[in-house]
């Protein structure tokens, strides 16, 4: 392209004048398709829709702007043509430079990068260490944030290790709360996150588990635990009757006799009769005083049951554990009150049932009142009914097969003993003392028959004869064992006799010793003496009208009894009644009560002994006679008897009849003391009527006149009757009666014979 050349502008094309309304009009329409914000659409369909061709004008008018424009560019090209020549003639001058500046500025950068090579070297490595200690700095920062949790991961781990649960469960809680949520985005802590819960299911089987050990754990130990407890209840108990006693002043004399054998020794006081185990007693007191008392706590560790609840309260659990705790409770506390079937037969069967029940209810209360709601006092209180029902009903019935006097004691001392130790804990015991008034009553029948078998061994080695005493010494052991005063027998020398045999001493006595045994049982029961008084009395009346009157009325019943025996039992029962005001003595001077005490009951036992001995002994004597009498007819060695005899023998009869009815001995209803002759009566009126055919006639009939007639018996007797009417025969023979009689004889011996081997076939 040359300078010089030089684009002239094209020509103006001419416009008409009736082009310049459509030039106006499509001024507006131009300016819209120029503009690159209005929308074409609206335009284009007004250049179509104004006139009719209005396309064809449209076309014409835009070929004119269209060669405007051209004409418009042309001169500016035209314009700036020469510049443009300019300017590429002054880049063409400076190539040549340019090319030496690029040549040197190539030779420059050689050289720089060559210097530059070691820097850029040292820089990168600078960049390199810059980056590394960067991430040193964000590394150090982030294990500031780790370390602390990882430190309370571990301290958790040493604290599950070392068992110290619920300071693990607390670390937990500041490891989620604080430790973790600051690091949470690291896969470590996640993990952690992950895993604490797991650890809380752990200690809370951990603490469970150590939880049941603990429960097994108080089943061995409740026996000991119980056995402590009561042998310092029983201290307390013996300690505060030694000061009772000796506040009081009062004493009493040991039995002569106790339970187990004879015993000279003396004592004074209360402490010395609490029962059987009172050795015992003394030597746990001396066991004791040497070493330390020991409690529920120290032998049974109970952390495990504060550790249990603490976790599972924190774990927010806490109503499981209380119910798991007391379910559990509850069963054993069914098992401890199963009693062993032979718990009846010695006392160390009840001793350990009541260590454990003790030991068991010591425990709960130790938990009640270290804890807080884990046991409520409501709880402890139905636990302790439904235990209280199971304990009088196991100790009513095992109690029950008890037979011997001193178990029954030992059984009471032990009753006493658990009862005074579980109301020192707040357990209320008064259906227990209420259950010792029902083995009260049955210790005293236990009493009374083991003095039953000391009454009849008494009488069986009694001789019934009087008391011989040679000397004075002898006299004095006597009265000694029984209040015994008379003055006429007393002014008599020696040798001479007491007018009762030795049984009366030796009854006496044992009447005081059954006084001792039954207060033993009566002590210690919280009662007041006036009815403690009240009780030995209304026992010793049993012993006196029950069992004594018993032996006596058996006794007298013997065969080897005779009227000898019978008139010494009555003068020892005479005696014995005497001394009764003697024995009421003894139980005031025991209790101390006046016998001017409106409800003091009187020894009343006594007064009807001799009644009842003379009654006995009376019939007992009459029914002698008559089996005497009896026996005296019928002999074998009597081989005859005639009717003259017979006759007499009646006259005999009915003064011993008359003896009988003129009330000898009274309190004998009717005609009872005349019944003893029945037999010989109904006999002898047959033989004295001969008033055979009615008694043959109305035989085997209840209305019969002669219903105690025996066959055998009348038989016997007629032939003896017959055997004497042979020997007269001779004379008898002239005279018509006695012939007539003697085949009558015959006749009834023939009939009596058939009714007595009619008897034997039946029989």
């Amino acid at each position: 392209m040359s300078s010089d050349r030089v684009e002239k502008p094209l020509p103006d094309i001419p416009e008409d004048d009736g082009s310049r309304d459509d030039e106006k009009g499509f001024g507006n329409v131009f300016a819209e398709l120029e503009s690159v914000d209005l929308p074409l659409g609206t335009t284009l369909r007004s250049v179509y829709d104004d006139q009719p061709n209005a396309h064809k004008r449209f076309m014409e008018k835009l070929e004119v702007r269209i060669r405007n424009h051209d004409r418009e560019i042309e001169k500016m090209c035209n314009f700036h043509h020469q510049g443009f020549v300019d300017a590429i003639t002054e880049l063409l001058k400076v190539r040549a430079d340019a090319e030496k500046l690029m040549g040197q500025v190539t030779d420059t950068n050689r050289r720089l990068q060559d210097a530059g090579r070691e820097v850029t070297a040292q820089t990168e490595e600078v960049i390199r260490c810059r980056i590394q200690q960067r991430n040193m700095t964000t590394t150090v920062e982030r294990l500031q944030l780790c370390i602390p949790v990882l430190e309370m991961y571990s301290k958790l781990k040493e604290q599950l290790e070392s068992k110290r649960y619920y300071a693990a469960l607390k670390t937990m809680e500041q490891l989620e709360k604080v430790y973790i949520p600051r690091v949470s985005r690291y896969r470590f802590c996640q993990i952690m996150a992950e895993n604490l819960p797991k650890l809380r299911e752990d200690i809370k089987d951990i603490s469970m588990s150590d939880l049941k050990d603990f429960l097994e754990s108080i089943r061995k130990h409740s026996d000991k635990i119980g056995e402590t407890a009561m042998k310092q209840a029983q201290q307390h108990r013996t300690f505060n009757i030694v000061v009772q006693k000796h506040d009081s002043g009062m004493g009493y004399t040991k039995p002569v006799y106790s339970l187990n054998g004879r015993t000279p020794t003396q004592h004074n006081g209360l402490a010395a009769e609490e029962g059987v185990d009172q050795p015992e007693e003394e030597g746990v007191e001396e066991d004791q005083s040497e070493e330390e008392v020991l409690t529920a706590q120290d032998l049974v560790d109970f952390s495990p049951v504060y550790r249990c609840l603490h976790i599972y309260t924190v774990l927010g659990d806490r109503e499981t554990f209380e119910n798991y705790y007391r379910k559990q409770r509850k069963k054993q506390a069914r098992l401890v009150l199963q009693p062993q079937s032979n718990m009846q037969e010695t006392v160390e069967g009840y001793r350990r049932y009541f260590n454990q029940i003790v030991g068991f209810f010591l425990v709960e209360d130790h938990v009640l009142h270290s804890t807080q709601g884990l046991l409520t006092r409501a709880f402890t209180d139905e636990l302790w009914n439904m235990a209280l029902s199971k304990i009088t009903a196991v100790l009513r019935t095992h109690s029950s097969y008890c037979s011997d006097p001193d178990l029954v004691l030992q059984l009471k001392n032990l009753i006493v003993i658990f009862a005074d130790t579980l109301q020192g804990y707040g357990y209320p015991v008064n259906r227990l003392f209420d259950l010792l008034f029902e083995i009260r009553d049955q210790y005293n029948e236990t009493l009374l028959k083991k003095w039953a078998l000391v009454f009849r061994e008494i009488f069986e080695l009694d001789n019934y004869s009087p008391i011989p005493v040679e000397t004075e010494e002898e006299y004095k052991s006597v009265v000694s064992r029984f209040p015994f005063h008379d003055a006429e027998i007393e002014k008599q020398d020696f040798p001479k006799k007491l007018p009762m045999s030795q049984s009366v001493p030796q009854i006496y006595v044992q009447v005081k010793e059954f006084i001792y045994a039954s207060l033993k049982f009566s002590e210690s029961l919280h009662r007041s003496w006036t009815e403690i008084d009240d009780m030995l009395r209304k026992s010793t009346n049993l012993l006196l009208t029950r069992t004594l009157s018993g032996c006596l009325q058996n006794l007298i019943k013997k065969p080897h009894i005779g009227l000898t025996e019978l008139v010494q039992i009555i003068i020892n029962t005479t005696h014995l009644e005497q001394a009764c005001k003697y024995l009421e003595d003894f139980i005031t001077n025991i209790t101390n009560v006046s016998p001017e005490t409106v409800h003091t009951t009187r020894l009343y036992g006594l007064s009807t002994f001799k009644g009842k001995v003379a009654q006995t002994a009376c019939m007992s004597a009459c029914k002698h006679l008559s089996t005497s009498l009896m026996q005296m007819l019928l002999d074998s060695e009597l081989k005859q008897i005639s009717m003259g005899a017979v006759q007499q023998f009646n006259l005999d009869v009915i003064q011993c009849e008359l003896f009988a009815s003129s009330e000898p001995v009274p309190g004998f209803q009717g005609d009872t003391l005349q019944l003893a002759f029945i037999d010989l009566r109904q006999l002898l009126d047959l033989f004295m009527v001969w008033d055979w055919s009615t008694y043959l006639a109305d035989y085997g009939q209840p209305t019969s006149k002669y219903l105690r007639v025996n066959p055998s018996t009348a038989l016997a007797l007629l032939e003896k009757m017959k055997d004497t009417s042979k020997k007269n025969n001779i004379f008898s023979q002239f005279r018509k009666n006695d012939r007539d009689k003697q085949k009558l004889i015959e006749t009834v011996v023939k009939q009596l014979r058939s009714l007595v081997n009619g008897m034997s076939q039946h029989s």
